[in-house]
């Protein structure tokens, strides 16, 4: 099982990001997918993650409207498009998978996750 995540880097604040998340090694279609982010000193937690389908969608507070989750079941990958990026977007990134229709917002429902990818945005 692999989930590996790419297209992290260095920002301005106001520019856009577009991370990836390419999973193998089990039915990608079969499982809920979410982004994280862990921030130095901070506790990791949900920024975005949707269903099976991608047609169920959900954010935290501190992103809604700005980052939209979505996936391709037949690349068996997950997006994570963000725009508007501001410096306390800066974090580490991790996509993870949930063996579930719908996931939580709780990191204890994903049992794979990828090895993290680092945004940074400047002011």
């Amino acid at each position: 099982v692999q989930l590996q995540a790419s297209g992290g880097g260095l920002v301005q604040a106001g520019g856009s990001l577009r991370l990836s998340c390419a999973a193998s090694g089990f039915m990608f279609s079969n499982y809920a997918m979410g982004w994280f982010r862990q921030a130095p000193g901070k506790e990791r937690e949900c920024v975005g993650r949707c269903n099976w389908t991608g047609g169920s969608t959900d954010y935290a507070d501190s992103v809604k409207g700005r980052f939209t989750i979505s996936r391709d079941n037949a690349k068996n990958t997950v997006y994570l498009q963000m725009n508007s990026l501001k410096p306390e977007d800066t974090a580490v990134y991790y996509c993870a998978a949930a063996p579930v229709y719908i996931s939580g917002r709780n990191s204890g429902e994903y049992v794979y996750w990828g090895q993290g990818t680092l945004v940074t945005v400047s002011s």
